[in-house]
């Protein structure tokens, strides 16, 4: 016999990128997807916490970081590395630079994943999530 488990405990963070820097943004995301901030957490299950980054486009660097770090992919052919610079990949797709901040910050095991489907990244203030608008 299986039990339905219905989550009703779910948290909604909302965090504004404007407001500070790339890195500490992408740390408190990583935390509060982590449950840090739960007495319950442990690092085998997910925390039932969403997270919801807004701004995407107005994300601060410090430093020289959007002439110079890379963002890079491989096909696996003879010629097949890609690589953007941060200022590229700002004009192109915003989300990208954030979502891999946390994912960089999270646990390197299954559950990351998880994690990061319940991370969610919008390039402007407004979202489709009304129940979590401040």
């Amino acid at each position: 016999m299986t039990k339905k488990i219905v989550k009703t405990d779910l948290e909604w963070h909302v965090l504004d990128a404007t407001s500070d820097t790339l890195g500490r943004v992408a740390t408190k995301a990583a935390s509060l997807l982590l449950g840090k901030h739960r007495t319950d957490s442990a690092k085998n299950k997910s925390a039932p916490v969403h997270v919801i980054v807004i701004n995407s486009d107005k994300v601060k660097v410090t430093g020289k970081k959007k002439d110079q770090k890379m963002y890079r992919r491989y096909s696996g052919y003879p010629g097949g590395l890609h690589e953007r610079t941060m200022k590229e990949q700002l004009l192109r797709d915003s989300r990208f630079i954030i979502e891999e901040a946390i994912s960089g910050m999270l646990l390197k095991n299954n559950l990351r994943a998880v994690r990061m489907r319940q991370l969610h990244v919008y390039k402007t203030d407004s979202h489709p999530h009304m129940a979590q608008t401040l």
